[in-house]
């Protein structure tokens, strides 16, 4: 009985997979989040002198060997235009066995050697280092493709390990993210009185503008309708921060309020390669790495000689993993 159990223990185990679109999903979010900055600001706007810097782009340390301090400063735009390049191809999901190094490449060298920065892109920087380790163990064409199914020989088992540990690495660093976030509000009287996104969204700068404006301002001059957009934010990242010790079966509905989350953020203030950063470190956190997303194209109609995405390709052969795709 208790080997029949433990074969079985087994073989669903060598069903999971850490190789799936999930986590090429994120790595396509990702990518587009910090090509979004690089297409949409000139270098002049991103490479700018600052206190106690004068020369641009900023180059100590090991961020000299980023590509922007390689170009120095007269063929910025050449270097921004050839990462927004490499972004694309990494976006496409195409051999991320090779270009999972290149995007945490691109993503450390803006996030070094740049002045005009948000959390995000510091994010998307430690996440692309992160998942360096996974995507040489991901011999696919396409980080889309069928996920990569597991035998039982030892250095397969040696991939698996390490890539299912740098993904829960990952999913330790975004809960920690929300936490500290979290936490640091309540050491700021406005955020404890509920006062605080009064502050925020109504600021010349920061604040919302446009055709949203009328809007915001009515909600944020009402008292318990600040408070309870204020308290709501602190909520909603507590509830993101403590997913990590909540059963799977509600990590979807988290995932869906977070990315609302941060769609609202982007919305309201402009912070949209932010959201789209925090979006992908989501999707690491809230999709369990092994359940591959099954488009609904494939579901009616698969094309011939493609299996589908459902859970089913799981036990597909690690020998098609180059040609799928």
């Amino acid at each position: 009985m208790l080997a029949r159990m433990g074969r079985f223990a087994i073989r669903r185990e060598r069903r999971l997979t850490p190789w799936t679109n999930v986590y090429g999903a994120a790595r396509t979010v990702l990518a587009l989040g910090t090509a979004s900055t690089l297409i949409f600001n000139r270098p002049s706007t991103l490479f700018r002198p600052a206190a106690g810097i004068s020369e641009v782009p900023y180059c100590e340390g090991v961020g000299k060997f980023g590509l922007f301090c390689l170009a120095t400063n007269h063929h910025l735009d050449l270097a921004r235009w050839l990462a927004v390049v490499a972004l694309a191809v990494v976006a496409s999901g195409y051999r991320p066995r090779f270009t999972g190094t290149l995007h945490w490449w691109i993503a450390f060298s803006f996030q070094s050697s740049a002045i005009v920065l948000d959390g995000g892109d510091q994010i998307a920087a430690l996440l692309a280092l992160f998942l360096i380790p996974v995507t040489l163990t991901d011999s696919r064409r396409w980080h889309w493709g069928t996920p990569i199914a597991r035998t039982g020989r030892l250095a397969d088992s040696l991939k698996f390990v390490v890539a299912v540990s740098c993904i829960w690495a990952i999913r330790l660093q975004v809960a920690g993210i929300y936490f500290n976030s979290a936490v640091a509000k309540f050491g700021v009287p406005e955020w404890r009185d509920g006062t605080a996104l009064y502050y925020w969204l109504t600021d010349p700068v920061f604040g919302t503008s446009g055709w949203l404006s009328p809007l915001v301002r009515f909600l944020v001059k009402s008292g318990p309708g600040v408070a309870l957009m204020t308290w709501g934010a602190i909520a909603i990242e507590i509830l993101l921060a403590m997913a990590l010790f909540m059963p799977a079966r509600r990590w979807k509905y988290l995932l869906i309020a977070g990315i609302a989350f941060h769609s609202l953020i982007a919305i309201c203030q402009g912070l949209v390669s932010f959201g789209v950063v925090m979006s992908g470190a989501l999707i690491l956190y809230l999709r369990p790495w092994s359940h591959a997303f099954q488009p609904n194209w494939q579901k009616v109609a698969p094309l011939r000689g493609y299996p589908p995405l459902g859970d089913s390709a799981l036990v597909s052969s690690a020998r098609d993993a180059d040609w799928v795709g």
